[in-house]
């Protein structure tokens, strides 16, 4: 059986990864992924914490996760599209083209 110390400290690395992602790349496919593995790694730690405590509250927040993920991935992916059409960049210093 599995501790749930090892799935936190999955989640906890799996965080990690994603946080110097985002930080390091100029990429912006390769951010939206590294918020994507955040938020996955946040699930993997309520879903954790619920197995634990045996309530079903952490595995319905989860399920909250994954929608603000979904429409976190939609928006972003638009506006993705939008760049790439005006400067044919997806580089992270080319994104204020798209200001005002």
């Amino acid at each position: 059986m599995i501790n749930p110390v090892h799935l936190m400290a999955l989640g906890a690395a799996l965080f990690c990864i994603g946080m110097l992602g985002f930080l390091i790349r100029r990429n912006l496919i390769v951010i939206f992924m590294s918020i994507e593995l955040m938020l996955n790694a946040v699930n993997l730690n309520l879903v954790a914490f619920s197995n634990q405590f045996q309530s079903a509250h952490g595995q319905v927040f989860a399920v909250f996760v994954i929608t603000v993920a979904a429409a976190e991935a939609a928006t972003g992916l638009a506006i993705l599209i939008a760049l790439y059409r005006i400067s044919r960049a997806v580089n992270a210093d080319e994104a204020r083209i798209l200001k005002w």
